[in-house]
């Protein structure tokens, strides 16, 4: 059923001239009144939630989660093309970043690979209009609260910030998958990540309070002297700035 799934989801991104098929993995995105405040699942019941809109949408640190969205006409105006190999050969906003995000993931794709660790990028960038179409596509297919899970509400996406990356290893296998975890990959990435910068975003046994299951595919830039704090307490974002916990 997830090969099924899957195919259908790549035609869905071929036909948005997203072009790069990753599996089942963290898109997001929904309307701007999903956004505001409520969604409609497949059978048609309202989904409340209380949430508040980023201040500061360009700050590096920036929260953004089930309850912290950005503004619907929020786009980064520092995105470049990092020269890192990703799962897929095209030139689409998917392998774009943020300026320093991008100089980083350089430098850390560059450290793992002097130390016989081969990385491939997923998907970094999403546009807003990207993420509603695939959000309420798994919404179509999974329900509201299955598909809340492991996607989220336009607005509500780290891949918008242009400061998120999604990885896998050198052969391209368990992109953005479960059997991702315990991967040598996986394990450099736990281990060295913060020495570039980013954090495991949604770590294991932290869902109640990030909203989403473990995903060590996840890479998200929050400068070295954060993420160094981050990871070696092995906290959450939401920990580190002490907000309210964000629960399924």
């Amino acid at each position: 059923m997830l090969k099924i799934r899957f195919v259908f989801l790549c035609l869905i991104v071929i036909a948005l001239s997203l072009t790069g098929c990753t599996g089942k993995f963290h898109f997001m995105q929904n309307e701007e009144k999903l956004a505001d405040d409520s969604a409609t699942d497949s059978g048609g019941q309202k989904q409340k939630a209380t949430i508040q809109e980023a201040s500061s949408p360009a700050g590096i640190p920036v929260l953004v989660n089930k309850q912290n969205k950005l503004p619907a006409s929020y786009q980064p105006s520092d995105l470049i093309y990092p020269d890192i190999p990703f799962t897929f050969k095209q030139r689409t906003e998917k392998r774009q970043m943020r300026a320093k995000a991008g100089a980083a993931i350089e430098k850390l794709f560059a450290g793992a690979k002097r130390q016989g660790v081969d990385l491939l990028g997923v998907s970094a960038y999403r546009s807003h209009a990207a993420q509603t179409t695939l959000f309420n596509y798994y919404v179509d297919l999974d329900g509201y609260k299955a598909a809340s899970a492991y996607s989220a509400a336009p607005g509500t996406s780290e891949h918008e910030t242009g400061l998120a990356i999604d990885v896998t290893g050198g052969d391209g296998t368990c992109a953005a998958e479960d059997c991702f975890e315990g991967t040598k990959e996986a394990t450099w990435l736990q281990n060295h990540a913060a020495e570039y910068g980013f954090i495991i975003r949604y770590p294991k046994g932290k869902d109640s309070i990030t909203g989403y299951q473990y995903e060590p595919w996840h890479l998200r830039f929050v400068g070295k002297d954060i993420a160094k704090k981050i990871m070696s307490r092995g906290i959450t974002l939401e920990e580190y700035l002490n907000t309210t916990v964000v629960n399924n």
